[in-house]
Formats: C-alpha cells, sequence, structure tokens
C-alpha cells in the first residue's frame, strides 16, 4: 500500500505529491496511536505526550514569527456586524495562553499588507448544477483583490482529490484561466483540499516581509472522501496562520451538516462562513470578504510564559467595549519547537 501511494502520480495536473502527504499523515496516526498504547515504562507521561505530538507533526513548519513574538490578524465587528475600522490598542486586551500578553511591540489598522490568498473551488458533482455562475464570482473576487507587484492568489479546484489549476501570481487574467480550466465532477474530498492548500502552497510560499493568509472556500461543505478529517484540515490551516473564508453553495434553504461544517472551520480560524439565499448571492459573499481583507486590525506581541514546547497555545481578543464590539480572530496557534 505504502509503495501504491508513494509511486502515484495524479494526471490532468493533479497534484504530484499528495499521495505523499496522505501518507504521512497516515503514517503519523499510526506512529502515535502505537506510542500511546506500548510506551515503555521508562518513558514518563509528560514524554509520552512529546513524543505523540512529534510524531502527529511530521515536517510541518512551525509559526512564522520569532519564538518570544506572534503576530495576529483580527476584524472588529458592532452588534450589527458593521465592520469598525478606528479602534486603538487600549481598546483591547491581549491574551495568550490564559494569560494577558507581556508586551505589545505593535498595533496598527491592517488596510496594506499583502495578501496571500488561495482560491478552494468545489468541483464536485454535488456543484453542477451552479459551477459556471460560481466560476464568474470568484473571478472578479480576484479581479478586484489581487494588486499586481503586490498580493498574490493561487487557485485550487477539488473534487475526490485537489488540482493547482493556477500556482502563486499577481497576474488576474492567469487566476481567471486557472477557474476556467475547472470542470465539475467526482466525489468530494473538501478536508483534503483544505489541508494541501495550506501545507502545500501557504506555508512554503516564500515571503519578503509581513503577509496576510487567507483560503477562500466555495463549497457545499460535504465530505465524502478525504483521507484527513475535518480537525486535522482545520490544524493544518491554524499552523498555516490562515484565515478561512467559507461560502456555502447550499441554496435548498435550510442548512445542512455541510453548512455547519463551514462554519466550524471558519470560527477556528478567525474567518466568516457566508450562506447565500440565492445563487447570485454569492457574488455578494465575495465583495464582504474583500472588502473584510482590507479592513482589519494587526498585533505583535510577547506571549508570557513562553515555552517553545510545540503546545497548542489559545489567543483571545477581548474589546473593552463588549457590548458593542466583537473581535473574530483565529483560536491560536502551535510554538515552535526549539
Amino acid at each position: 500500500m505504502r509503495d501504491i501511494l508513494t509511486k502515484h502520480i495524479f494526471t490532468n495536473n493533479r497534484v504530484a505529491r499528495w499521495a505523499a502527504v496522505m501518507l504521512l499523515v497516515a503514517g503519523a496516526r499510526a506512529l502515535g496511536t502505537a506510542q500511546a498504547g506500548t510506551a515503555p515504562p521508562a518513558q514518563n507521561s509528560a514524554e509520552q505526550k512529546s513524543a505523540e505530538q512529534e510524531a502527529d507533526r511530521g515536517d510541518i513548519p512551525r509559526i512564522r514569527v520569532g519564538t518570544n513574538e506572534v503576530n495576529v490578524v483580527f476584524t472588529v465587528t458592532d452588534k450589527h456586524g458593521k465592520r469598525v475600522t478606528d479602534l486603538k490598542q487600549a481598546d483591547f486586551r491581549f491574551v495568550d495562553d490564559s494569560k494577558p500578553a507581556a508586551e505589545i511591540r505593535s498595533f496598527h489598522a491592517e488596510t496594506n499588507l499583502p495578501l496571500h490568498v488561495g482560491l478552494l473551488i468545489d468541483a464536485s458533482s454535488s456543484v453542477r448544477d451552479r459551477f459556471k455562475f460560481e466560476q464568474e464570482s470568484a473571478i472578479e473576487f480576484l479581479n478586484q483583490t489581487v494588486r499586481v507587484r503586490y498580493d498574490q492568489a493561487f487557485v485550487v479546484g477539488f473534487d475526490a482529490t485537489p488540482e493547482v489549476t493556477q500556482e502563486f501570481t499577481d497576474d488576474t487574467e492567469k487566476l481567471a484561466h486557472g477557474v476556467h480550466q475547472l470542470r465539475p465532477g467526482g466525489g468530494t474530498a473538501l478536508f483534503d483540499a483544505l489541508y494541501y492548500a495550506c501545507r502545500e502552497r501557504l506555508m512554503k510560499k516564500a515571503s519578503n516581509g509581513p503577509t496576510r493568509r487567507a483560503i477562500v472556500l466555495l463549497s457545499d461543505g460535504d465530505d465524502n472522501q478525504s483521507h484527513v478529517t475535518r480537525e486535522e484540515a482545520i490544524e493544518m490551516a491554524q499552523r498555516a496562520e490562515a484565515i478561512v473564508y467559507a461560502i456555502s453553495t447550499n441554496v435548498s434553504g435550510t442548512k445542512g451538516m455541510g453548512d455547519k461544517t463551514l462554519e466550524r472551520i471558519a470560527d477556528a480560524t478567525g474567518g466568516r462562513a457566508f450562506f447565500p439565499f440565492q445563487i447570485r448571492d454569492v457574488s455578494n459573499a465575495f465583495a464582504e470578504i474583500q472588502d473584510e481583507l482590507r479592513s482589519q486590525y494587526a498585533v505583535s506581541y510577547k506571549p508570557a510564559d513562553f515555552k517553545a514546547d510545540g503546545h497548542f497555545r489559545t489567543i483571545e481578543i477581548v474589546a473593552s467595549d463588549r457590548k458593542n464590539f466583537r473581535v473574530r480572530a483565529r483560536r491560536g496557534y502551535y510554538a515552535p519547537v526549539q
């Protein structure tokens, strides 16, 4: 089975290394399970937990900042859902792993930081009826969002497997061509696609300075063929420090399990899920995402009692006026390992 997965290559520009990635995930799970059940007597519980986490990580990159600094991009809305962009550092409290941040190193409204964005489009047979309209809405979003020589985007379509139809570029014509290359058909492996886009694209994209990372996911949220779980896909997005915006293509009028999946992914990464009532409202959802990406705050802080031990550390950003303002940010990050 290992040889089959390792040697398998996707045709039609399929992702050549995806099978190897899935093998790594499966191997990490198996190793973690084996360690949990057969740990040697000389190993204490703390060492065992650390070993399991090391197996799960594989060669996954850690957070991009130094070992004593964390960067977070976040959005603030009022009680009516309108974005608030004129608040100051003193209007917030920053908590890292249940302790107030030791030092705030920078704080500012974030409207011009370069953007690295991945567009993930569900190309499974379940979206066939509305696929063309979704393509055109996605292209309009890219045209309005990607700034030449400043932002970069890539396009991934997915059914049973993810397919990169356009690598990172600031050329909106190439991005539009990548979207038009997608053809609906097959099963759905949403979690695999998100996992792949974060790990193999966002986390490995070199940058000359600070950037924001985002994923825009267009799907009905159903998944029937992924190798990784929903929570593993979310974890990879958190490791990539990616905000996930999800647009549901379910226009049945009732919220299904797939919609709840999209909500869970967006909420865990500091993004937002959109549920258009009609297919033509998809373009409005893209416009909302575009506006939000240019209406955010960024903070850089030093955590208190920081340990470079690979553990997940929670992030909580609280507005002083909690009754009138709501903060959306990623739930946490994975500390680096020395």
